[in-house]
């Protein structure tokens, strides 16, 4: 499957839909990197409780300065945390439900998806103690050699204030659309860096 990956051209790249699996990953492996798929029947209890926690330090600085308790704050992040999921499950019925995994341990999602002319990185997000490692760069790595393979183009939505949007700049991904809170990112093959 690698092998067949590996030699794809424009005119035979995975079809959209197509599943994404672990082995076309090798940047984020060598980085010691490992990807688990999850679905929506299979996620257990730890697996949520996970991404919730993940989920919650994706807005920790956003709601520090908010005046709640902390019981406040985690029922919100709760809230919103199980909307989100709900919404990703329903509304991406062909995606890649990862969890990025090192030593054994999670401290990442990374949800995609393949339409006809792009890659969809629907979520990607790491822990902070995993931040700023070149950890996030080793799985855009991957994607976009994926990609570039397919004759694909790559979008995501990234927050404006988001502090990875200089690795999106730094990687070729071009502003597409604002979205209100949300720039739509795109990079296009011939674009890499």
């Amino acid at each position: 499957s690698r092998r067949l990956t590996a030699e794809m051209t424009t005119t035979d790249a995975a079809p959209a839909g197509a599943p994404f699996t672990p082995a076309e990953f090798p940047s984020a492996r060598g980085a010691g990197l490992a990807l688990r798929t999850f679905t929506a029947d299979s996620v257990g209890s730890a697996d949520l409780a996970f991404l919730g926690r993940l989920y919650a330090s994706t807005r920790a600085e956003e709601l520090a300065p908010v005046p709640w308790s902390e019981a406040e704050k985690t029922a919100f992040l709760d809230m919103q945390f199980h909307a989100q999921h709900t919404h990703y499950m329903q509304n991406y019925p062909d995606a890649a439900w990862f969890i990025v995994e090192r030593e054994g341990e999670a401290i990442g999602r990374l949800y995609l998806e393949r339409w006809p002319s792009e890659i969809r990185i629907i979520d990607i997000a790491l822990l902070p103690a995993a931040r700023g490692d070149g950890l996030g760069a080793a799985l855009l790595a991957d994607i976009l050699a994926m990609a570039e393979r397919e004759g694909r183009a790559v979008g995501i939505h990234v927050e404006h204030n988001n502090r990875a949007m200089r690795l999106y700049r730094r990687l070729g991904f071009a502003f597409s659309e604002d979205k209100g809170i949300y720039h739509l990112l795109h990079w296009r093959p011939g674009q890499r860096s």
